[in-house]
């Protein structure tokens, strides 16, 4: 076959003989067999992925393959009763295994022992069904909704083993089990789900990676929960045997579908009444405000004949180029305009590509240099904190803050009215226009109250981490008034009080806070842990960096980096990984950027940065300027021993900021 044109606009690729071929499709004696086995093979290349990155942190990988019938896993006609899947699955594994045993690096001995001990028959399983007469599995009979299974032994198999299963001492780490599972394989650390099945139509899309998507815990039993690395470990690899843009494109659209409570108009009622937050206190959106937001959105082709946020919208905040609010909204455009994206769009959700192309970021030789070393010698150093604080004190603070500051909107409602047209054609019932809309009212909630019951002490002690007694006693001390708005809106009043509860903690921490050093110290690991999926959107090649691309999260880290790496003072640098974090009272913090400069260059040759686009404190929300003083008391206290050349920590708001900072006196 000779190839006649190449369409780039339509991604295809066209013969002389006539044939057309587009990408994604193949010609010629593609069986589901051959398909099957590509699933299974890239199952288990997905599996080893993460468990390399993982082993360290004392994570165990599960893999879950659902099949329709369990012959194709466990045969009793064969010798060995092994199935298709079965006989498969051991071939590729010993490929990849051996594959994977020649590229594994020195560093992680542990890891190719761990790999090399496992043998492949003991590593897979099945859970099925068993006839209780022949003692054999079978597959689980299924009601007449398709979702009903009488798989119970599968069941009690499954949660009687769970404990077992997530040990590294049970080699069992891909799991076997039928399409109909009606409550799911239950177990947390489900990393890969690979569908060797034909499509059913009874169980959507979401159900089958519900399955998945649970918070992953270690040896110990914890979750793995942390803000700051939370999205990196708990990453869920879906095989389907649909295209790739099939797939998420119908799974986008049954989440999305799910989503009836998040408004999709952003229209001048919608914006009306809302409440937003500001330094000089709650501001209630009025209706000229609503309508001049509106108008806004209208003008500048941020939303379309719908009322809904185009995709033109999130690309301009995106590029930073929105156009400016009208005067009287521009000294609240910052709440205005999370207020915006508040509203449900398409155009939000991510851009259908190819999550699979090489998107690892290595290390290079800049991490081995000896001004890095010792900089990380330096600051790898972990600690606790002790805080001691008068908690009458606090809760009277936090009493004069609830009482002047806490506004919650109250629910509302919206009443419409309509009539059915007099005389009505098919086209009209068709497009939906039999009925006009002639009347529509939004009125306050009144006697409309949530049938929910919060936990409201619980849920505020947890979010401020405070003790029951000490929030108990900032409740009850609430004017009674103000108290009552709880009834109005209980989730916005426990996210409100939880907020403003933090903040008023976090003013009395720096004063009586301490840091202890602990002999433990972070790993190298952490520079390779969890690069999964990373998204390379904003990465940018550098010379002087320890990793190959820098991946940044705002125009303000990128212009920052720029000027890091093309500076003749800096020898080396880094993006420190999520996980390098610094406890703190009001949460745990990871600082951005770690740099060595040339010895005699600078006062300060060792710096720890964060970057930030203004110094200004209103700009600094109360808990992340606590985060910030108490980093700067754990470098203080890491730094007590060393004699020469301590690190220094600071905020800074670009490169001549940070030149300015190191270049002063001790």
């Amino acid at each position: 076959m000779k190839v006649s044109q190449i369409d780039y606009n339509h991604d295809a690729v066209e013969f002389t003989n006539g044939v057309v071929l587009k990408a994604g499709e193949a010609i010629g004696d593609v069986s589901e067999r051959d398909i099957r086995r590509i699933q299974i093979r890239e199952t288990i290349k997905a599996h080893l992925d993460r468990e390399k990155q993982l082993f360290t942190q004392g994570i165990k990988v599960l893999s879950l393959f659902f099949i329709d019938e369990v012959v194709k896993y466990r045969d009793y006609h064969q010798a060995d009763e092994k199935g298709e899947y079965a006989r498969v699955f051991e071939e590729e594994y010993e490929l990849l295994k051996a594959e994977y045993l020649s590229e594994l690096a020195i560093d992680n001995e542990a890891y190719r022992r761990y790999l090399a001990g496992i043998d492949v028959c003991k590593t897979h399983n099945g859970y099925f069904s068993i006839d209780k007469k022949t003692n054999r599995l079978k597959d689980p009979t299924v009601g007449a909704r398709a979702v009903d299974s009488d798989d119970v032994d599968a069941y009690d198999l499954i949660l009687k083993d769970k404990e077992r299963l997530l040990s590294f001492e049970e080699p069992t780490r891909f799991i076997y089990s039928h399409s109909a599972l009606r409550e799911g394989w239950d177990n947390p650390n489900v990393f890969v789900m690979c569908m060797l099945k034909h499509s059913d139509n009874t169980i959507s899309r979401r159900q089958e990676v519900g399955r998945g998507l649970r918070l992953s815990v270690d040896r110990h039993g914890d979750r793995m929960d942390n803000p700051a690395v939370v999205h990196d470990i708990n990453v869920l690899t879906v095989v389907a045997s649909e295209s790739y843009r099939d797939f998420v494109s119908g799974l986008q659209r049954e989440i999305s579908d799910s989503l009836s409570s998040r408004p999709r108009e952003a229209t001048e009622a919608y914006f009306t009444g809302k409440t937003i937050l500001t330094e000089a206190g709650p501001v209630e959106i009025t209706p000229a405000m609503a309508k001049q937001i509106y108008r806004y959105l209208v003008k500048n082709d941020y939303t379309d004949d719908t009322d809904q946020i185009a995709k033109t919208y999130h690309d301009a905040k995106d590029a930073g180029t929105l156009v400016d609010l009208p005067d009287d909204l521009t000294p609240h455009a910052e709440q205005i305009f999370q207020l915006i994206d508040t509203v449900f769009s398409y155009a939000q959700l991510p851009e259908v590509d190819d999550g699979r192309k090489p998107n690892t970021n290595p290390l290079n030789a800049n991490f081995e240099k000896k001004e890095f070393q010792e900089l990380w010698a330096r600051i790898n150093q972990k600690a606790i904190y002790r805080v001691e604080f008068d908690s009458a004190e606090l809760v009277r603070k936090c009493v004069s803050a609830l009482d002047s500051q806490l506004r919650v909107t109250p629910l509302r409602y919206t009443v419409q009215a309509g009539l059915q047209q007099d005389s009505l054609t098919d086209d009209q019932l068709r497009l939906g226009d039999g009925f006009e809309l002639t009347s529509t009212t939004t009125e306050q909630g009144g006697s409309v109250h949530s049938l929910v019951k919060y936990d409201l002490l619980g849920k505020i002690a947890e979010n401020a981490q405070l003790t029951r007694s000490t929030t108990a006693a900032i409740l009850t001390g609430m004017e009674p008034n103000v108290f009552g708005q709880f009834k109005k809106n209980p989730e916005h009043f426990i996210a409100e009080a939880s907020r403003i509860v933090a903040e008023q903690k976090a003013t009395m921490i720096i004063e009586r806070l301490d840091y202890d050093a602990v002999t433990e110290r972070y790993g190298v690991d952490i520079f390779t842990a969890n690069q999964t999926g990373q998204n390379f959107s904003r990465a940018m090649r550098m010379k002087n960096h320890v990793y190959d691309y820098v991946v940044t999260d705002s125009d303000v880290e990128t212009r920052f980096v720029k000027e890091l790496d093309t500076s003749s003072e800096i020898v080396v640098y880094a993006k420190l990984p999520r996980g390098f974090l610094i406890p703190t009272p009001v949460g745990d913090y990871n600082p951005d950027w770690a740099i060595s400069f040339k010895e005699g260059s600078v006062k300060h040759i060792y710096f720890v940065a964060e970057t930030k686009g203004s110094m200004s404190s209103m700009k600094l929300r109360e808990i992340e300027r606590t985060k910030f003083e108490c980093a700067k008391k754990f470098f203080e206290e890491i730094s007590k021993g060393v004699a020469k050349n301590r690190v220094t920590y600071d905020l800074v708001t670009d490169y001549t900021k940070l030149m300015d900072i190191v270049s002063q006196a001790p």
